[in-house]
This record gives structure tokens, C-alpha cells and sequence, in this order.
């Protein structure tokens, strides 16, 4: 990560006051969320305690969990933008010839008896509909487009955070542009004949299972092939499981402002797309190398 110091990163965090250069850092303030999260502690304030506890030495200017607090939740955009880095971190693939999953997942601010009473951050999120729990829900749909890779988890092209409410298939239709020579593997949600032969202009196709009009028995043939398709498209659904077993995003009713979900949001997807990156090194060389980078994206100003 050392080569993104000078990528402007720390411009998201760039303060405007005689406070600009903090004794702890927002590169420190960083570093603790992400090895947080990245050694399983699932909420913050249990990653706080540990460091405080435990890390002393590394953060000797650590301060109070409420100012922790604070910084953390001025950083949302800081998180957005190492994630876009650490996507651009993984290794490149060539334009054409691999399978493409797509599917979504929602991040719930409060379930269904909660949903029409939810009030946090309503700006950016709203009321949908989880099918595959079969329940209304208040909250956030984290959608990825991923590449197939045989044994692995499929590799993130394209992350989105939509309100709940957003069609799924509106996604697809955003990205259609960029997809060429491809195919295309998704569930019910994204059934359109319009948009597949879109993609079958570009060379690319769209693959679903037959959705089953009302009162409609699908052919043994039918049902062949919808079987054969979700199978494809299963790894998708273990990445999100992977995603949410690793960081707890589904789960954000505890989150009590706007800032405060986005870092929820983009603060675990990149500690998930590091776990991606950085398996072969252990989580004390991890922390040496958030924290030296951050710290060099900061000085480099």
C-alpha cells in the first residue's frame, strides 16, 4: 500500500484549521477501525478497548472512545477512497472471457417491526424488501459485480450502496455500458428481456433462472437449466456470507447518524477487500503497513 501515499487519499480528511496536524492521527484513527474489524471484533467499541488495553504502545496518544468516536465518524470519504484503492490493488484481468456474478445484499438499520419508524439517516437510506428472508426492512443494499474464479471467492469489479428500495436490476442496467464480451450470471431479480438483448448487442449474456409467470409449471428442461444457473452464481452468495461473517455489516441497527453508517459501510468493505488482498501477511505486519502508509499520505501534503 506504500505506493498510494502520494494518491491524494489523505485529501478527504484534509483539515482547514489550526488543528490540521492532530497528535493522533487520522491515519491512527484508521488503523485501529480497520485491525479492528480485521481480528473480529465487529463493533468499535470492542476494538477501542483492545487496543487501548492491549496496543498502548503502538497508539500513545490514543484518546477518550467518545473524541475516538468523533474522528472516526469525520472519515467516511477516506474509507470510500481506500477502497477504491485496494480494488485497484488486485490483480489485473484480462478484458474478456470470464464469468461474471451480480447479486446484492441488504445492510439493515431496522427490521421489520422497526421499519416504518426508522429515522437515521433517511437521507441516504429507506424501506425495501429482503425476498430472501421474506421481510420489509429499513436500510441500504450493498450490490457487487464480481468475477468467477474457480475455488475462490469471486473478485469485486464493481462495489454500489444504493437505498434499500432500489431495484436490483436497475444496478445491472447502470454498469450494461461497460460490459462487453462477458457473461452474465444473476438471480430472478434481474429477469428483463429488453436489458439481455442489450447485452447480446454488446457480446455479452445475461443469464437468469426462468421466472415462473403465476399459475406456470415450468418443463423439466426449464427447471435444468434454472438449476444449472444458480449453481454459477452460488459463490456470489458465499462472498457476501464471507463479507458479513468477516466485518457484521448486514447489521447496522446500532448506527445512530449518516456519517456513522457510511463508515459502517465503507469501513468493513475495506477491511473485507484487505482480508482479500493481504492473506499472506500476518495482522501485526498488516498494522504496520496501514499505519506507515496513512501516515506517509498525510505527510506528503
Amino acid at each position: 500500500m506504500d505506493k498510494h501515499r502520494a494518491s491524494g487519499l489523505f485529501i478527504c480528511a484534509e483539515r482547514m484549521s489550526n488543528n490540521s496536524n492532530p497528535e493522533f492521527s487520522d491515519a491512527e484513527v484508521l488503523t485501529v477501525y480497520l485491525w479492528g474489524i480485521m481480528n473480529g471484533h465487529r463493533k468499535v467499541k470492542p476494538s477501542y478497548e483492545y487496543v487501548r488495553n492491549h496496543l498502548k504502545e503502538w497508539f500513545p496518544k490514543l484518546r477518550a472512545y467518545a473524541t475516538y468516536i468523533q474522528r472516526l465518524n469525520r472519515l467516511p470519504q477516506v474509507f470510500a477512497g481506500l477502497l477504491s484503492l485496494i480494488q485497484n490493488d488486485f490483480a489485473p484481468l484480462p478484458d474478456a472471457g470470464y464469468v461474471h456474478l451480480i447479486d446484492s445484499m441488504p445492510i439493515m438499520t431496522a427490521n421489520a417491526r422497526r421499519s416504518s419508524r426508522a429515522k437515521v439517516s433517511r437521507e441516504i437510506n429507506d424501506k425495501g424488501y429482503n425476498s430472501v428472508k421474506e421481510t420489509y426492512f429499513c436500510g441500504l443494499k450493498l450490490h457487487i459485480f464480481a468475477v468467477r474464479r474457480n475455488g475462490r471467492l469471486p473478485l469485486p469489479d464493481y462495489i454500489g450502496i444504493t437505498p434499500a428500495s432500489t431495484a436490483d436490476i436497475n444496478v445491472l442496467k447502470e454498469i450494461a455500458d461497460d460490459l462487453h464480451d462477458t457473461s452474465v450470471y444473476a438471480d430472478k431479480a434481474y429477469v428483463s428481456n429488453a436489458l439481455k438483448q442489450r447485452l447480446e448487442e454488446q457480446n455479452t449474456s445475461l443469464n437468469t433462472p426462468f421466472k415462473r409467470k403465476k399459475g406456470q409449471k415450468l418443463s423439466v428442461m426449464d427447471e435444468i437449466l434454472s438449476s444449472a444457473v444458480s449453481m454459477v452464481r452460488q459463490p456470489i452468495e458465499s462472498l457476501f456470507n464471507w463479507i458479513d461473517e468477516k466485518t457484521g455489516i448486514q447489521t447496522a441497527s446500532k448506527v445512530r447518524s449518516t456519517q456513522g453508517l457510511l463508515v459502517h459501510v465503507y469501513g468493513k468493505l475495506a477491511a473485507a477487500m484487505l482480508l482479500l488482498t493481504v492473506a499472506a501477511y500476518s495482522y501485526f505486519q498488516l498494522l504496520i503497513r496501514i499505519n506507515n502508509t496513512f501516515h506517509l499520505m498525510c505527510n506528503s501534503f
